[in-house]
């Protein structure tokens, strides 16, 4: 006898058979690594190829409570950049609003909701620029193997398994979508078919921490014949800004102090 639990959702009958149909493609079709590394490095190459790109974003982070309930926090925010030294990122959310600029020689990290602002000397690319800013200066940037003109090293590095799922229609866009695998976490990426293979959508899942919470980027607007204008990275603070050291720029993650413990109710 089967024994339904009353707590437990149900799911209709459409969807039941959707999971089922997946569940039976999955078995049935083999990895098929050569097309998604092929497919990886269309992408990869074709991005590295754009002199200047713009585009805007969407992001979302989860966090697991002590309950083991999943919080996500939802931000959005715009890239431009310039190949090879030339940068201007924001992120805003319902904690931080935070943007970095890159203008070749000084990279400028900014909280617009603290109005403060840090400054380093840079190194001469934006590679080398997303590199330091992880290694010496603790800022993760999850979504910038995206756009590097090396993204296929960092992209690739780790992994013990990539596979081509099929295809999926992101923002009405029929993508093809891959699947990867490292020790610590398994990602995703949705990539444009057709003679522009750019990412639509990046999902990234920590199985290092329970729950396996996800980081999800849906990218849009993507533009590649973009003309900066001659002050489109130059650093512009706010009257009143305060300029401190890195430190002093702690409070501009997207999920804000305190949040594991549950929140407002």
């Amino acid at each position: 006898m089967t024994v339904v639990s009353r707590n437990r959702p149900r799911l209709p009958g459409l969807w039941r058979g959707a999971f089922a149909a997946a569940a039976l493609v999955c078995a049935a079709v083999p990895a098929k690594a050569d097309d998604t590394n092929a497919i990886l490095k269309a992408m990869t190459t074709y991005i590295a190829s754009q002199k200047a790109i713009s585009l805007s974003f969407d992001s979302s982070i989860e966090i697991v409570t002590p309950s083991v309930e999943k919080i996500q926090f939802a931000s959005s925010g715009e890239l431009l950049l310039s190949r090879p030294d030339k940068l201007r990122a924001t992120r805003t959310g319902g904690y931080a609003d935070v943007e970095l600029v890159y203008d070749g020689k000084t990279a400028t990290l900014y909280g617009r909701n603290l109005n403060a602002y840090a400054q380093t000397d840079a190194p001469n690319s934006i590679d080398q620029l997303v590199d330091m800013l992880r290694a010496k200066l603790d800022v993760d940037l999850p979504g910038a193997d995206l756009v590097l003109a090396g993204s296929y090293d960092a992209l690739t590095e780790d992994v013990l398994e990539g596979k081509h799922i099929g295809r999926g229609v992101v923002d009405g866009v029929e993508c093809e979508h891959l699947a990867f695998r490292t020790t610590d976490t398994d990602w995703q990426l949705w990539v444009e078919v057709g003679p522009r293979p750019i990412p639509h959508k990046y999902v990234i899942t920590s199985k290092a921490t329970g729950a396996a919470p996800q980081y999800t980027l849906v990218i849009r607007n993507w533009k590649t014949d973009v003309q900066p204008g001659a002050d489109a990275f130059a650093f512009k603070p706010a009257a009143g800004a305060k300029k401190v050291d890195f430190a002093g720029l702690s409070d501009l993650d997207e999920v804000p102090h305190g949040a594991p413990a549950g929140g407002k109710k």
